[in-house]
């Protein structure tokens, strides 16, 4: 347990590349999902990945925006 602690305090870029995860993991919470095929939305899949919104992450945001469309359809 040391020796990550030891790491992470010696690395000056693990601050950087943290930041950057949350930035975007923020970004990727607060906007909604741009059309497929727009130019935003090759730039969004980028934030995806910088946000580590992968695997069972990206199924679950999928999930709540077919629920969320579903619903509206019934309203």
């Amino acid at each position: 347990m040391e020796f990550i602690i030891q790491f992470v305090q010696d690395q000056p870029w693990f601050g950087v590349a943290a930041a950057a995860v949350v930035l975007a993991s923020s970004i990727t919470a607060l906007t909604p999902t741009p059309k497929e095929g727009t130019f935003l939305s090759k730039v969004y899949k980028v934030i995806e990945v910088l946000a580590l919104n992968i695997g069972k992450a990206k199924e679950k945001a999928a999930a709540k925006a077919a629920a969320k469309k579903a619903k509206k359809w019934f309203l």
